[in-house]
């Protein structure tokens, strides 16, 4: 009976002692996990901070470029404006020549060079003329404003440009608008018919 009581009494501080480094565990495992309870907290402060600093950063970057925009918008059309400065100072000389003295073929050749220099502005930024005397019509290009019965053209030819058409880089910026040939009713088959 000793030994069973030394066996129970074994038994007894043998369970304690597992009892006992069981809790020294627990008390290792749940400092250990406090700790990295806080590096996460630590990292997760960390973290907000750096999406808060790049979400500034992102919002600063759109405004910016809003106002990039915005400036590239309003100054777009500089280089044209510029070109067409030239234009402008010859159409004054052109005025300021008839009103000094009023030399009809001055103003003409005025006129004229003034001309010669906007085509030479539309060709330089690629305005084209749409081709359009003589042509088979073609509603992508040609505006119909009216039909002329006629037989020196064949049906659908565009006859005469009322105002002329033009192109940006092949894009269409504005109609040709023009008459078109349609083909000529006999008189004679009408009297018959009557």
């Amino acid at each position: 009976m000793v030994k069973d009581k030394t066996k129970t009494v074994n038994k007894t501080k043998t369970e304690n002692s597992t009892k006992k480094k069981a809790k020294k565990g627990k008390t290792k495992i749940t400092s250990a996990k406090k700790e990295g309870l806080k590096e996460i907290k630590e990292q997760l402060v960390s973290e907000k901070d750096r999406v808060l600093r790049l979400s500034a950063e992102f919002e600063n970057f759109k405004k910016r470029k809003q106002r990039e925009s915005d400036e590239f918008k309003k100054f777009a059309n500089e280089t044209v404006f510029k070109q067409f400065l030239t234009v402008v100072d010859n159409l004054e000389r052109a005025i300021d020549s008839v009103q000094d003295n009023s030399d009809e073929e001055g103003l003409l050749s005025g006129v004229k060079l003034t001309y010669k220099e906007i085509k030479k502005i539309f060709e330089t930024f690629n305005v084209k003329t749409v081709e359009a005397e003589n042509q088979l019509f073609d509603p992508n290009f040609h505006q119909a404003v009216t039909q002329e019965e006629t037989d020196e053209f064949p049906e659908n030819t565009v006859t005469n440009v009322l105002q002329k058409g033009y192109l940006l880089h092949d894009r269409l910026i504005r109609p040709a608008m023009v008459v078109v040939a349609k083909k000529l009713e006999n008189k004679t088959e009408k009297t018959k018919e009557n």
